[in-house]
């Protein structure tokens, strides 16, 4: 029997996909599953969007440029110099969603054996990019204790070898939900600077920021032109998961000449998503604060709930739509099994993701899970009382 590639063999398997197939058998067998597990917004997508893909006139479904067209990239740049990044069109590579973007990154400035360094717990595929472009991750790992703050730039340092090109952080963070302050990004600046590396930064959840705090890209500080890449999507933004289309953004020339000869090898976005992209560009700011506000208010829902379970540790996430917390287990991953598979209260059970996938330290996160508050506020407090539930039963 011929061999898969040792690539293969240890491309990671999705912790939050992964439990599927058990939630499918509770499915059959009549059981209702509030699905915590996966960023799926709830949130209706802008009906600009699905406008432009319903009322085109096209004739012939074309290749779209392999950059993505000049108009849209156009629109993006304007889109961002509201958000004070200053970037060209001829700046932007149009991507396959940002999961794209990142591998595409990757594949650009790394070559075998090269390290990247992310704090961890860090959004799963992480680990997936690296493996399929041979790059090694190196943790840093940060901690529920002080909600998942920027590990200290020393402990950076002492990790940073000949084979070190990048450093990668999710701002604000998949799966913790922290948003990094403006002193922690120039903390990094100035670490790349001095060890001339690259600072990518994943950047797709820029609209959910709360409490009154400031989104920091990147892309705004001075004197990053050559190091700094921004990774972003229009999946979570305008709750367009599906549309896959997503961009790698820098200023420096040779990086994005090479973004480009990846994005030509797959010839180029599928059409009908950037259609509907860039219509969403129109979305009116009323959209964004009633979806900012619903996100507040079940954030506040779901972090009250929670702290009113014995032995649970979560800290209150700041951006994104997820948080992490520490339960009273000793392995998350058998307990979100065990939910599925013989747990559930008047026919209801909940779905979420085991955080232990999170992390590439082995053993880390075995008592931590992932919920995503992409559900309704109801449905959140129904979720969080299965959850107490479920931890009573398992834990007796």
């Amino acid at each position: 029997m011929p061999k898969i590639s040792q690539k293969g063999v240890h491309m990671p398997e999705s912790p939050i996909r992964k439990l599927v197939p058990f939630a499918e058998s509770a499915k059959k067998r009549g059981i209702k599953i509030y699905p915590l597990n996966i960023g799926q917004p709830d949130i209706e997508t802008p009906q600009i969007a699905l406008d432009a893909v319903k009322n085109n006139n096209l004739k012939v479904l074309e290749y779209a440029r392999s950059e993505g067209s000049e108009t849209y990239r156009e629109k993006l740049a304007a889109y961002y110099k509201k958000n004070d990044i200053h970037v060209s069109a001829n700046d932007i590579i149009v991507t396959t969603g940002g999961s794209e973007a990142l591998s595409f990154t990757l594949g650009s400035i790394t070559d075998p054996g090269d390290e990247v360094i992310i704090p961890e717990p860090f959004y799963a595929n992480y680990s997936g990019f690296s493996t399929a472009n041979n790059t090694k991750v190196i943790p840093i790992v940060s901690t529920i204790d002080d909600g998942f703050a920027l590990p200290k730039i020393e402990e950076f340092e002492k990790l940073i070898t000949p084979k070190t090109k990048a450093i990668l952080i999710c701002n604000p963070g998949n799966p913790t939900g922290y948003l990094y302050a403006k002193e922690e990004i120039q903390k990094l600046k100035e670490l790349v600077l001095k060890h001339d590396l690259f600072l990518i930064a994943d950047e797709v959840y820029r609209e959910f920021v709360y409490d009154g705090e400031v989104h920091n890209s990147v892309m705004s500080l001075d004197g990053l032109d050559q190091h700094a890449i921004m990774i972003d999507s229009v999946s979570k933004r305008y709750s367009m998961c599906g549309a896959r289309i997503g961009c790698v953004v820098s200023k420096n020339k040779v990086f994005i000449q090479t973004i480009l000869k990846f994005a030509q090898a797959r010839l180029s976005s599928p059409t009908y998503a950037l259609l509907a992209s860039e219509a969403a560009l129109e979305t009116p700011q009323s959209y964004f604060d009633e979806v900012i506000e619903e996100y507040v208010e079940r954030r506040d829902i779901l972090i009250n709930e929670l702290n009113k379970i014995p032995n649970l540790k979560v800290s209150t996430p700041k951006g994104a739509f997820y948080c992490i917390a520490e339960i009273p287990v000793a392995d998350a991953d058998d307990f979100a099994q065990w939910m599925l598979e013989k747990f559930a209260d008047k026919k209801e059970t909940i779905m979420v993701a085991p955080a232990s996938g999170f992390y590439s330290t082995p053993g880390s996160g075995k008592n931590q899970i992932r919920i995503a508050y992409v559900l309704n506020k109801e449905s959140l407090i129904r979720s969080v009382e299965l959850l107490k539930l479920a931890l009573e039963q398992y834990n007796s």
